[in-house]
């Protein structure tokens, strides 16, 4: 209630903040410090404060190098040394394009823009020239690995038919009335080899190089046909001059180590259907992510076809032939 008893109109009560005990003490030691200090004696005796209570991490002054004028022309030196060293090395690369062009341009090897055919790759002796170019590089690496298995498909599919014909050979020597089988065995071989090769080997190496929907259409539509050979070959119906499974075992009872080469035989036969399957597949599916269509590769064979100077010169020949025989008709009418 004595809170209650105070007059609230009275004067305050002066309070000296100074006269509290803590604020006291704490001005009493620093008076006692400064009072022992003489800025002229060169001599402090009060008490110090450690370094560490103050900062834990001394500062330190970032001092900047100026690069003297010296190094500086050094190294301007060094960078034009570089530069030169670069422009060399192009300069060089282009004289070296440049002759290779013109030794093949001089030799009549290539057209000017054309490069320089290297498959087969036959001796420079030889009267025959390389009929194509190829160059696993200029493949975009996504599709380089796919490309080079067609290939060796190509290769597997060419040993197959040239064991085939040792096959029939060896069946021909046990029943001189098979020799169809061995006859078109060589003709399977002459003819199959480099048809693959044209018909469904280069059409995905042209299209897995410049992304055409024509190529890739193409090769769509041989390679199918090509899996159905693989399959009748590898079954091996009698005079087709195929070795696969119902020849091979036909022969079982009468010789057994033809047998077993006809059973090798169709079972490379089997490989190729196999493997001709699983690539299909695998650029069926790079093909879709492509965005190829058939409307594309209406487009491209389209302008190929127009732009062709083969075909240009068959119409106008034609358009010429018509319009003479027109004029000869009106002439003797």
């Amino acid at each position: 209630m004595s809170g209650f008893d105070s007059n609230p109109f009275a004067d305050p009560v002066d309070v000296n903040p100074f006269q509290d005990a803590s604020v006291t003490q704490a001005t009493s030691r620093v008076a006692e410090s400064l009072a022992g200090y003489n800025p002229f004696s060169g001599d402090y005796s009060g008490t110090t404060i450690p370094v560490s209570a103050t900062s834990s991490q001394p500062a330190v002054l970032q001092t900047s190098v100026e690069q003297t004028p010296k190094a500086a022309a050094a190294a301007a030196q060094a960078d034009l040394v570089k530069q030169q060293e670069e422009l060399e090395r192009k300069a060089a690369e282009l004289d070296r394009r440049e002759q290779e062009f013109q030794n093949r341009t001089a030799s009549g090897n290539a057209a000017p823009g054309t490069k320089e055919n290297n498959w087969p790759p036959l001796p420079k002796f030889s009267p025959i020239k390389p009929c194509f170019y190829q160059n696993f590089e200029e493949i975009p690496e996504d599709y380089r690995r796919t490309c080079k298995r067609m290939y060796y498909l190509w290769m597997f599919h060419s040993s197959t038919l040239f064991l085939n014909v040792l096959a029939c050979l060896a069946y021909f020597t046990t029943d001189q009335n098979r020799g169809v089988d061995f006859g078109l065995s060589i003709l399977w071989f002459i003819l199959f080899t480099p048809v693959a090769f044209v018909c469904w080997y280069r059409p995905v190496y042209k299209a897995f190089r410049s992304d055409s929907s024509f190529s890739f259409f193409f090769f769509f539509f041989v390679f199918f046909m090509q899996v159905a050979v693989y399959i009748i070959q590898s079954v091996g119906i009698p005079s087709w001059g195929n070795s696969g499974w119902i020849l091979s075992i036909s022969v079982l009872g009468t010789n057994l180590a033809v047998a077993v080469i006809m059973m090798v035989v169709a079972g490379f036969f089997t490989m190729n259907a196999v493997l001709a399957v699983i690539l299909l597949k695998i650029v069926h599916a790079k093909y879709r992510r492509t965005g190829a269509s058939f409307t594309k590769a209406q487009e491209e064979f389209s302008k190929g076809v127009l732009t062709n100077r083969n075909f240009q010169n068959a119409a106008a020949s034609a358009a010429t032939s018509a319009a003479q025989g027109a004029f000869g008709q009106n002439h003797q009418n």
